[in-house]
């Protein structure tokens, strides 16, 4: 990933979604807010904004 302070992560609400989310936690980064779901007419789509504190 990176060293950005705020990231919000969008995607198919899958297991991908999870682990993208998983692998932010690993990376220090903290869940901020709610997550959010919406329907694109096809599909779940989930978003989540986490962030890090700066070394």
């Amino acid at each position: 990933m990176s060293d950005l302070r705020y990231r919000f992560i969008t995607g198919p609400d899958d297991r991908s979604f999870c682990e993208r989310i998983s692998a932010a936690l690993d990376e220090g980064y903290q869940l901020y807010g709610s997550p959010t779901l919406t329907f694109n007419g096809e599909k779940t789509i989930a978003a989540q904004a986490v962030i890090k504190e700066p070394k």
